[in-house]
């Protein structure tokens, strides 16, 4: 068998496919200020609004991602620590986040 520092078993006929465990990745602490960008880059020109900045633990910030959802009436997702909203909302959401006592500017074009 080979000692690279680049080799590693995927695969034993004793136990079978080997999956190694993933390192949790840390998200940066944030400076205070909820940030909400409009994006539509690799989009195919459908915009979502980014909200980041926010310093909550996953299950929380689910929760706020679903709320904002539901008084928003659209769908959207949290990837990475950021809340996508789909469409161009930027100035309801942060009347949401600024009403629930976030401190918010509005980022980008």
């Amino acid at each position: 068998m080979n000692n690279d520092n680049n080799s590693r078993l995927v695969y034993s006929t004793d136990s079978g496919r080997i999956d190694e465990p993933k390192a949790k990745v840390e998200r940066p602490k944030g400076d205070g200020i909820v940030r909400i960008q409009r994006q539509t880059s690799g989009r195919k020109g459908k915009g979502v609004c980014l909200i980041s900045g926010l310093d909550l633990d996953d299950a929380a910030l689910d929760k706020l991602a679903a709320e904002l959802k539901k008084k928003c009436g659209c769908g959207g997702s949290v990837k990475e620590g950021v809340i996508e909203i789909q469409g161009d909302k930027r100035d309801l959401l942060k009347q949401l986040l600024e009403v629930a006592g976030y401190k918010v500017k509005l980022a980008g074009g």
